[in-house]
């Protein structure tokens, strides 16, 4: 009898360890493959970023790879999880600290707490209910899915039981769109979904549809259209506030428009024009305003910054820049300030195509002028001056003989002389930051604020013409505004447009800024 329960129970041990056994090889079987596959992602990285011209992608196909690489890495890291709780059992005290949460996230969230109590609190040994002794408490990010409510409005009439003569009755209160469907809060979600979160309308009717709401693409676009034409004065403000900043940024960048009657597109250009001072200590809010123009020339330059007193433009090196220093204005030409991350960026793709020892050395050197940079970021003007002079300036002095004896040795012909031309010629403008305490090393403000642009324009792919182009251009500088000056930009619009729309005075625009934003308690209809 006993060795027969022996036998019974050692059969059983011998399944339960081959299960065990099945499992555990199942889960490496899973963490290899998922190695297997992050391997061959980051393999087409690398192919993509320093592979020949001819085997690398359109950039238009390769929008986020590195995306793919966190997908990737997490299936990876939940496999090697599987494995180990395989290969050690899954008790509490197994498990493995890593990545636990430690009560980070934001404390104006609200809290839904739930208690996990065990099967039983009996002691094991009989000796009656156990008593608490502390508790384990983790926090983590949950989600409610965007709700859609309706907003009803009710206007209740007054009468008089006696006379009769009089009723009654509160006005009602204007809307973007008079007796259409949707608030202004709506209106505005819908703008930054596509400005901001560049969400084109047809894929936000898609998301709508969902819920239940059946909106198409161009119902959208005329709700847009509409806030837009209350929304100018703010946007035409905006550009007034530049016009008084001592240096601006300037960039542009592509804007395909649909070419009407060619089944085509056209090339248009945004261009953008930033005032930020936070980088030398200053208090006036940074603002951006976005512009379209047909094409690239110095014409959109000089049209865009007529009205602008001040002296200095940070920009690239492109030559239609130029004719900005031949400008005859009451203030004088303009005085072009030329951005190092470019002339550091040609030396980067001559190290990494040709493995350059010149390159890599120009690039160490400025290096050394970005780190002493960033000790002097939003410090006092005159500390900053003083510690460029003391610190950057022998670095730049001994940096142009050593290009120049550089040049000297290598062909004439080659990329590497082109590219240590290209900063020859722009050294009055690299180097301008030594003299000013209120010029920046490169024009990183305004390609922060360009790229966004170039997101919108992947998704959207192009205006459907030159007027939707310009209102592109508007409702992403308002957005932009928020973000710069740390606002929701949902809120601010749903706001501004109540706002304008109830009649605010235009005398006391500035109150409407996103910089003076102070949201209300709850948003008005």
């Amino acid at each position: 009898m006993i060795l027969a329960m022996t036998d019974i129970a050692l059969a059983e041990e011998n399944a339960r360890l081959k299960a065990r056994l099945a499992e555990t090889e199942a889960a490496l079987e899973d963490a290899v493959e998922a190695q297997r596959r992050l391997e061959s992602i980051v393999g087409e990285l690398r192919r993509e970023k320093f592979g020949p011209r001819s085997e690398k992608l359109d950039p238009e196909q390769f929008n986020l790879p590195l995306e793919d690489v966190e997908v990737a890495q997490g299936i990876l890291e939940a496999a090697q999880e599987r494995a180990r709780r395989a290969l050690k059992g899954n008790s509490p005290a197994e498990r493995s600290p890593r990545n636990r949460n430690r009560g980070h996230l934001p404390k104006h969230l609200p809290r839904i707490e739930r208690v996990i109590e065990p099967e039983s609190t009996l002691c094991p040994c009989g000796c009656g209910v156990m008593a608490r002794i502390g508790e384990d408490v983790s926090e983590r990010l949950d989600a409610v899915p965007a709700q859609l409510r309706v907003l009803v409005t009710r206007r209740p009439k007054y009468a008089c039981r006696r006379c009769s003569a009089a009723v009654a009755q509160a006005h009602a209160p204007e809307h973007v769109v008079p007796g259409g469907l949707p608030t202004e809060a709506l209106i505005a979600q819908v703008m930054v979904a596509k400005f901001g979160d560049h969400l084109p309308f047809y894929r936000q009717a898609e998301i709508y549809t969902r819920q239940g709401i059946t909106l198409d693409r161009a119902t959208l676009g005329n709700w847009v259209g509409r806030a837009c034409f209350h929304l100018r004065p703010i946007v035409d403000h905006l550009r007034e506030s530049l016009k008084g900043a001592d240096r601006v940024f300037m960039d542009e960048t592509r804007a395909p428009v649909l070419d009407p009657g060619r089944r085509k597109t056209k090339t248009g250009y945004f261009w953008a024009i930033v005032s930020d001072d936070r980088g030398h200590g200053g208090t006036s809010p940074p603002v951006v305003v976005f512009h379209y123009a047909p094409g690239r020339g110095a014409v959109h330059a000089l049209r865009f910054l007529d009205g602008y007193r001040g002296q200095f433009v940070q920009c690239d090196g492109y030559e239609a820049y130029d004719k900005l220093t031949k400008v005859d204005r009451t203030e004088g030409p303009w005085t072009l300030v030329h951005c190092w991350t470019h002339a550091r960026r040609r030396f980067v793709k001559r190290l990494e195509k040709d493995g350059s020892p010149i390159a890599e050395e120009a690039l160490r050197q400025i290096a050394e002028l970005y780190a002493i940079e960033k000790t002097v970021r939003g410090a006092a003007p005159d500390v900053r001056l003083a510690i460029r002079r003391q610190l950057s300036a022998p670095i730049v002095a001994a940096f142009r003989p050593w290009l120049e004896a550089q040049l000297s040795r290598i062909p004439k012909s080659s990329k590497l002389a082109e590219d240590i031309r290209y900063t020859l010629a722009r050294w009055p403008g690299l180097t301008r930051f030594l003299e000013d305490r209120r010029l920046e090393l490169d024009t990183n403000p305004v390609e922060n604020q360009i790229r966004k642009i170039a997101l919108t324009r992947k998704n959207a792919l192009f205006a459907g013409h030159e007027v939707g182009a310009e209102n592109w251009a508007m409702l992403a500088s308002l957005i932009a505004n928020c973000k710069m000056s740390d606002v929701d930009p949902v809120r601010y619009l749903a706001e501004t447009l109540r706002a304008l729309l109830d009649g605010h005075p235009k005398s006391r625009i500035d109150e409407l800024m996103p910089w003076n934003f102070a949201p209300a308690s709850s948003l008005a209809a």
